[in-house]
This record gives C-alpha cells, sequence and structure tokens, in this order.
C-alpha cells in the first residue's frame, strides 16, 4: 500500500489522519519550514516569511515545533507564559506586527529551563498546539520544524495537514548534501516545497561594498533545479539583524529577497 498523504479521499482507515484544529480557529494555509541541519537560520527565515505576510496584510500565524530549541518568542520579544480560559484551549501570544506565536518557551515557568521529555511526550505537545490553540482566522500558520529528518518530523509530516514546505539551508558541502535529504523526505511524504533559501550566502563589505562568499559558492539555484523548485533565495549574513533579534525587534525585520516565495505561497 503506498500513500499519498490525502487522508479524507483515502479508503484505508490508518492511523495517521490529519489533525483539525478547534471550533475557534480557521486555518487556511499551513506551511512547515525546514532544514536538515541546526544552525542554518530556519527559525530566523521563519519570522523573516511571517513579516513579510503579515506586511502584505495577512492574519500569520507561528507554531514553533522546535520544542526542545525554541527561539521564535523571544526573537519577538515575547516573554511569560500564555494561558487558557477554558483549561483546556490555549490562547496564543501576539507579537507587535499581529503574527500570533504558540512555543514550548511560552509554556515554561523558566525560559532557560531545558525539556527534558521523550519522543511520545513531544508529540502529544505537537497535537496539542495545532488542535488545542485558539489561532482565530488565520491565512498562514508557519511550523518552525526541528532540524532533522527523523521520527518526530516524520509524524509532524504525517499529522499536520501541511500544504507544502519550505526548505532552508546555507552554503557548506556538509549543509549542501544534508538538505537534499529533507528534499528527499518530502518527495516520500508527496509534499509540496514551496522555496529554497540560501541562509548566509554571502556577506556584504562595509567598505568596498562587494559580495564575500565567506561559507562556498551559492548552491541555492543548482539545489532549486534539481529537485524541481522554482522560487529560491540567497540572503546575506546581516550583523544588525542579529542585533534586532536579540532586542526582541523582529518584527521590523523585512527582505525582498524573499519576495518569490511569498508570491508563490501566495498562489
Amino acid at each position: 500500500m503506498s500513500c499519498d498523504s490525502d487522508c479524507k479521499a483515502c479508503k484505508d482507515k490508518c492511523a495517521f489522519e490529519k489533525l483539525q484544529a478547534n471550533d475557534k480557529s480557521k486555518i487556511n494555509k499551513v506551511i512547515g519550514v525546514v532544514s536538515a541541519k541546526g544552525g542554518v537560520g530556519k527559525s530566523y527565515v521563519t519570522t523573516l516569511l511571517a513579516n513579510a505576510l503579515a506586511k502584505k496584510g495577512y492574519k500569520v500565524g507561528i507554531l514553533d515545533a522546535d520544542l526542545t530549541g525554541p527561539s521564535i518568542p523571544a526573537s519577538y520579544g515575547l516573554h511569560g507564559m500564555i494561558y487558557s480560559e477554558d483549561g483546556v484551549n490555549i490562547e496564543p501570544a501576539e507579537a507587535a506586527n499581529g503574527v500570533k506565536v504558540v512555543s514550548m518557551n511560552l509554556l515554561m515557568e523558566h525560559e532557560t529551563d531545558p525539556l527534558v521529555w521523550r519522543g511520545p511526550m513531544l508529540m502529544g505537545v505537537l497535537r496539542q498546539f495545532y488542535q488545542n490553540v485558539n489561532w482565530g482566522e488565520l491565512d498562514y500558520l508557519l511550523v518552525d520544524m526541528p532540524p532533522g529528518t527523523s521520527d518526530i518530523q516524520l509524524s509532524i509530516y504525517q499529522l499536520y495537514p501541511l500544504n507544502g514546505l519550505v526548505i532552508v539551508t546555507s552554503s557548506q558541502e556538509l549543509v549542501d548534501m544534508i538538505v537534499q535529504k529533507a528534499f528527499k523526505m518530502a518527495g516520500l511524504m508527496h509534499i509540496k516545497v514551496y522555496g529554497l533559501v540560501e541562509n548566509m550566502a554571502y556577506f556584504i563589505c562595509d567598505e568596498c561594498q562587494k559580495k564575500h562568499y565567506i561559507f562556498g559558492a551559492p548552491k541555492a539555484a543548482a539545489l532549486a533545479e534539481k529537485f524541481g523548485v522554482k522560487d529560491y533565495a540567497a540572503l546575506a549574513l546581516k550583523p544588525e539583524n542579529t542585533r534586532y533579534i536579540d532586542l526582541g525587534q523582529a518584527d521590523i525585520l523585512i527582505e525582498n529577497e524573499l519576495d518569490g516565495i511569498v508570491k508563490a505561497l501566495e498562489e
């Protein structure tokens, strides 16, 4: 038996029927932002995509599925604990630009405490983050996925009603090899890839204004062509953006290089 991930049309009753949002939520598109390796700026790209969509007037949420390494709330200056009015469903936090956020760090009494849980407990939380959050009406829910291609990612692909993915990578040869695993996993799960983002592709010198490819030659174009992805972007390494994130002001960050991928998400 093969699976095309279309549970509603499937005559076989398997264990992976897609999760349904609660009656206070209406979500139009669910987009996963993924990387096969940590440290490439996946959460950074998630915030940039959310900001770009919010700037265009869309209602946007971020589900921080990177439970053991959550960084989205701090990027937006969100601290403290989110709550439930009815004891069942959670009210998301909201960034200055209106982006709604749910993250494990917003449920911890101390945000520096580690989350030392096994897989089944983590999956229980990921189910709740989709089913038991009052997202309201959203045009886009971006899922900031944990890095890798293991059982957690597989479970999210099987359970979340993903419309597609944006894959994030960087220019190093090792990362180039690993990101192909993310493309192949998406293919195995029959999930569309909307775009590829090569983060930290180059650095612009303050003195000469030239691009310096400090992590090697850009590979996004070749990778996108290899896997049949039309839209890709190469982002510069910008120290000033890091400072805004450290200040909790990620909501002001806009990267025009992502316009092509944003348009693809709108289609």
